[in-house]
């Protein structure tokens, strides 16, 4: 009861507290309505395994604006569809697979990724989670996606669904992991990676050579990316995962946990954790290392990359129904 109390009380003080702020512009894709109507199309013919109440609730999250906020400047929605894709279809297949077991989201995982990088060509017989995977898949080809890329793309998709299973030992135990595991399983678990990846597909990015996105500065902005947009959706969802139980994947959580304070000063940390974030990805691209000729477009790439992590932000805060009380989807996978 105490707890409850000091929880509403929290919950009270939660719009005055500061929030994440990001100095890059915000822009969407122009086609994003038409790409709206896909995502209902897959919820209505694809997630028939849902209710019709979870269905109807996903419509509301808009999942697909994350792709259309995220890569505003992809060139024609064929290949805006299959980021929409991963988005949408990977966040409702982690809510449906919300408290399987480990061992089960990585059967999960290794069936996915056997339809994504075609080692298992077959289409699925049946409609849901691992058709609309293969259909990832057929319409990467269709747009011609540089396989290097490509790969790049669905190897670090594998990594988040990685990330979702570690995460299962916390969630069906309901315990709060310590700070350093959060950090490392958060990471993968935000589903940025992939898109720092699929960055590289607008303008003239994908003529960038492999030593670059392979370079250790490159990645550490890709880390950094992951870990402020996980971090800014904990703060969002939180109120949503102090009212539930086994959501304990969350900053404001571990931070109250690991260092015996208050959920305002829990809240101050984690906030001042990704303003940190923000200030070393700043850094870096200011201070990058020398890429030759690629110098410039190295730099514009990176600037966009903080383009799509403000593009997934100002979805979160322009979409709230997805972690408003009752707009959640439970899981619904029979354990």
């Amino acid at each position: 009861m105490k707890q409850t109390v000091l929880n509403e009380e929290f919950y009270m003080s939660l719009k005055q507290l500061p929030k994440p702020q990001y100095p890059f512009p915000d822009f969407i894709h122009p086609d994003f309505q038409q790409q709206r109507e896909e995502y209902y199309t897959w919820i209505d013919t694809e997630y028939i395994i849902h209710s019709k109440e979870a269905r109807e609730k996903h419509k509301k999250h808009q999942l697909a604006d994350i792709a259309s906020r995220g890569c505003p400047f992809l060139k024609t929605i064929a290949e805006l569809r299959p980021l929409a894709n991963y988005t949408a279809n990977g966040a409702m297949m982690d809510d449906y697979f919300d408290r399987c077991s480990r061992e089960e989201m990585y059967r999960i995982t290794n069936h996915i990724m056997a339809l994504v990088t075609g080692k298992n060509p077959m289409e699925p017989a049946e409609n849901g989670i691992f058709h609309l995977f293969w259909v990832l898949r057929q319409d990467a080809i269709k747009c011609e996606i540089p396989e290097r890329i490509y790969e790049k793309f669905t190897r670090s998709m594998k990594d988040v669904f990685v990330g979702y299973a570690e995460e299962k030992v916390y969630y069906r135990t309901n315990t709060i992991p310590p700070l350093s595991m959060y950090l490392l399983i958060r990471e993968e678990t935000s589903g940025v990676k992939p898109y720092c990846y699929y960055v590289a597909l607008q303008k003239e990015y994908r003529n960038l050579p492999d030593d670059v996105f392979d370079h250790p500065f490159i990645k550490r902005i890709y880390a950094l990316s992951s870990l402020m947009i996980g971090i800014h959706n904990d703060i969002i969802s939180l109120p949503k995962e102090l009212s539930r139980e086994g959501d304990t994947m969350n900053l404001v959580k571990v931070l109250q946990q690991e260092k015996k304070i208050s959920l305002t000063q829990a809240y101050e940390k984690a906030l001042e954790l990704h303003d940190n974030y923000l200030e070393e990805f700043l850094l870096l691209q200011k201070n990058l290392p020398y890429f030759d000729t690629f110098q410039e477009l190295v730099y514009d790439y990176v600037q966009d990359i903080g383009i799509m992590i403000a593009g997934v932000y100002a979805w979160h805060t322009n979409d709230t129904f997805r972690y408003m009380n009752g707009g959640y989807v439970e899981g619904e996978y029979p354990t």
